[in-house]
């Protein structure tokens, strides 16, 4: 089980390692010498032997979990928005429950990545093969909020930028589905850089690890009625944060790229365009001393009476 960013340490100290085989004498002679290859380095109570299919289900299962929890805490912050509860208080609220614990309970403008959406895709079409239609739509309502979760971002980004943002020049900081990466399948920026498009936004993105081939790559992908040459009228890439910030009417946090916790904001604020707005999607920045500063701040899964 290893995630992009942490593999090699997965992969040297693993919470388990998962061998399913056929229940044969053979399979059984397999999974034991694969076992004893582990017991190298990995403790044996955390080397698990299960049937083919547990082991086919498990993995599916714990991604659908994990993005449960990501699309359950990303309800909540839609209800922080509209209470003035704030999301990160509540998550750490409980977090502290032993039976919860605080893992995978970071609000965000949603989850992206090559397994989450395809593997509760994947128990979907299993469960409705199956004959099992609520449980179908119970795993399909985790995605459904997820893509929910991206658009209401959006609106509230249109809403706060007097209901439009046409010829508007958005910054959008992080284009990869999470920190420590250059991978953008089902990154949330995507979606959201779609829809800044078509509501006529000039949209300016900074990505420190995706290439710039790779982002118009996604943004003029198959079934998407823009060409590059299309997008490049109205998307630029930009070489540093400062850059893609310069002339900006808002910027956009949609990966958690620890540099921009650390960006000199006092300087990137005298460049925007006055008043100055940033979206935190990501939880990430220090909202009271930016509108010390004099930004306009709004996080994600909290109000902003």
């Amino acid at each position: 089980f290893l995630a992009e960013g942490t593999a090699i340490n997965d992969l040297l100290h693993p919470d388990r390692v998962l061998i399913g085989g056929l229940q044969t004498p053979e399979g059984y002679k397999a999974q034991q010498a694969l076992a004893e290859i582990y017991e190298q380095w990995v403790p044996r109570d955390k080397i698990i032997t299960t049937n083919l299919w547990s082991s086919e289900l498990s993995k599916l299962a714990a991604n659908a979990l994990l993005a449960h929890r990501l699309s359950s805490i990303n309800a909540l912050s839609a209800i922080c928005e509209a209470t003035g509860a704030d999301i990160d208080e509540v998550a750490y609220a409980c977090g502290r429950d032993s039976r919860i614990g605080p893992r995978f309970l970071k609000a965000s403008v949603g989850f992206g990545g090559s397994c989450f959406q395809k593997d509760i895709l994947n128990l979907v079409y299993l469960s409705e093969q199956l004959n099992l239609p609520e449980i179908a739509a119970y795993w399909k309502q985790v995605v459904d909020l997820n893509e929910y979760q991206k658009k209401r971002f959006v609106s509230r980004i249109i809403k706060t930028l007097f209901n439009t943002i046409t010829n508007k020049r958005i910054a959008v900081l992080g284009f990869a589905f999470k920190k420590d990466t250059g991978d953008t399948r089902e990154s949330a920026a995507i979606t959201l850089c779609k829809d800044f498009i078509q509501e006529n936004a000039r949209v300016c993105i900074y990505d420190p690890k995706v290439s710039e081939q790779q982002i118009f790559l996604d943004l003029s992908e198959p079934g998407v009625t823009y060409s590059v040459k299309d997008l490049k009228k109205r998307v630029t890439i930009a070489r540093s944060a400062y850059e893609a910030s310069e002339n900006a009417d808002a910027i956009v946090i949609t990966t958690e790229w620890d540099e921009f916790k650390e960006l000199d904001y006092e300087s990137i604020y005298k460049k925007m365009n006055k008043p100055a707005f940033i979206f935190d999607g990501r939880l990430i920045l220090d909202a009271e001393k930016l509108k010390s500063i004099g930004f306009r701040v709004h996080t994600i899964g909290r109000a902003n009476f």
